[in-house]
């Protein structure tokens, strides 16, 4: 988590309350995983193939521009738990 937030049930709530008003009610927020980092490159930028590959199971291909290699391994434990709190 980004600097001293921690996560918890308020910040879960503010959350869901926050993206409701940004995009209105057609979005909805279903299960959150709150994880240390996502995978961004040096720049700061987030690699959306890569968390759209540890989604679907395959190779994360090429990360030489990631920030930190282990926030990759972050995102598909927490994958994993949502897909175990789910029965899937």
């Amino acid at each position: 988590m980004k600097g001293n937030v921690q996560p918890s049930p308020a910040l879960e709530v503010e959350l869901r309350q926050t993206v409701r008003q940004a995009l209105g009610p057609v979005a909805v927020v279903g299960d959150l995983i709150f994880v240390p980092m996502l995978p961004k490159t040096r720049s700061g930028k987030i690699m959306r193939r890569v968390l759209k590959a540890v989604l679907v199971g395959q190779e994360v291909g090429d990360v030489s521009t990631i920030e930190d290699e282990t926030s990759v391994a972050e995102v598909a434990q927490a994958w994993r738990r949502l897909g175990a709190m789910r029965g899937t």
